[in-house]
Formats: C-alpha cells, sequence, structure tokens
C-alpha cells in the first residue's frame, strides 16, 4: 500500500510541477507582451511629438506669407504675440509647467 500512495503522490506532485511551468510561462508571455506593447506605445509617442513639431515650423512661414500677402497686418501680428505671452506668464503662475521659451531675444 504505501509503494501505491507514493506514486500517487509522486503523480501528482509531478502534474502540480507541470501546472506550474505552464503558468509561469503564460505570465512571461503575458508580460513580455505588455513590454512590447509599451514599447510601441512609446514609438507612436514619439511619431506624434515629430508631427506636432513638424506643423509648428510650417507656422513661421504661414505667418510670413500672411504678412507679405496682406493678410495679416504688422498691428495683427503683435497683438498676437502679446496674447501668447499673455498666455505663457498665466500658465507660469499657475505652475503648468516651465514658460515657453520668448520668441524674441530680450531687450536690453
Amino acid at each position: 500500500m504505501d509503494v501505491g500512495r507514493n506514486v500517487g503522490a509522486q503523480l501528482q506532485m509531478d502534474q502540480a510541477e507541470a501546472d506550474r511551468r505552464i503558468a509561469q510561462a503564460k505570465a512571461e508571455e503575458r508580460r513580455a507582451m505588455a513590454v512590447a506593447h509599451e514599447q510601441e506605445m512609446k514609438a507612436s509617442v514619439q511619431e506624434m511629438r515629430a508631427k506636432v513639431v513638424e506643423a509648428e515650423a510650417e507656422v513661421p512661414k504661414a505667418m510670413a506669407a500672411a504678412l507679405r500677402e496682406g493678410k495679416l497686418g504688422v498691428m495683427d501680428y503683435y497683438n498676437m504675440q502679446n496674447v501668447q505671452s499673455d498666455t505663457r506668464m498665466r500658465d507660469a503662475i499657475a505652475g503648468e509647467g516651465a514658460p515657453a521659451p520668448a520668441t524674441e531675444p530680450a531687450k536690453k
């Protein structure tokens, strides 16, 4: 009788060990998939940032074209710059991040 019990117990232990290994492999697979997904999201964020930078580079060109074509007056331009400066100042006071660098050099 003792021999039968030991064999049955050994089989149960082996089955438990196999189940543990399978569960561990599945958990590792899920972890690897999560890491891969995180890397994909980081790459996507970088791609979106590049598109934003590219779009922001077009703004000065469009502004210059509007000024040349007379669609934007000089006073309109200065008023817009004033609103942007005011917005940056309010953001800095509110603590919503570091103030953006000024587009024009500081005057002494």
